[in-house]
């Protein structure tokens, strides 16, 4: 896994600006057995740099996208973190590892009370999962120092910018199903200063509202 994410070095630099993925970032996923998130695969391939069905017509991402969006965050141990999209739980420990806390939403019940009996069997003690709309946030517990999407939406549910800290960003493919989806960065310098940028060209599956 780790290999095939620096293997994406190249595409790293030149295609996102970035010199590194986040050092944090790589142990928290050196950490985590991948397999553990897709245990009807055999290991060879669930480590394999792409993106891998769960069911539900929901996908886990590959290992480089999901590094790249954790690194994107610029989270610390301090940070409260909101997840749009659980799908099997996987991107949650990555950010658990790191954050605070993380509150996690899916809008397919069955993933969810799967993904939420698998974080707990592993011991992640900090990761909040309901069922619901990813469209309205989570409100309880807001605000979050970082909102990070893991499907494409047509453009950011105002809700989500409504509960991102000042200072907090938040990190979404952008775009409809067959078109160009861009991963976005948004920047709340103030409540009046917002600051986005795009990354690379993505592709994930859509957000259900």
């Amino acid at each position: 896994m780790l290999y095939e994410i620096e293997a994406e070095t190249y595409t790293l630099r030149h295609v996102t600006g970035l010199e590194r993925i986040d050092p944090r970032v790589i142990d928290a996923m050196g950490r985590i057995r991948r397999e553990d998130f897709v245990p009807d695969l055999p290991p060879g391939r669930v480590y394999r740099n792409q993106p891998l069905s769960i069911g539900w017509g929901q996908t886990i991402s590959q290992p480089f996208i999901v590094a790249l969006m954790t690194t994107l965050l610029e989270i610390d141990s301090s940070h409260q973190i909101l997840e749009i999209g659980t799908g099997s739980g996987y991107q949650a420990a990555v950010l658990a590892e790191i954050a605070s806390h993380v509150y996690s939403i899916e809008t397919v019940q069955p993933l969810a009370d799967l993904s939420r009996q698998r974080l707990q069997r592993l011991g992640y003690e900090n990761i909040s999962i309901r069922h619901g709309d990813g469209f309205d946030g989570w409100p309880e517990h807001a605000p979050y120092d970082g909102v990070i999407v893991t499907a494409a939406a047509r453009s950011l549910p105002e809700p989500l910018l409504e509960q991102l800290a000042t200072g907090g960003r938040i990190v979404i493919p952008v775009g409809t199903a067959g078109e160009t989806q861009w991963l976005k960065v948004i920047s709340k310098v103030t409540s009046e200063n917002i600051e986005s940028r795009y990354v690379l060209p993505v592709s994930f599956v859509p957000f259900i509202h």
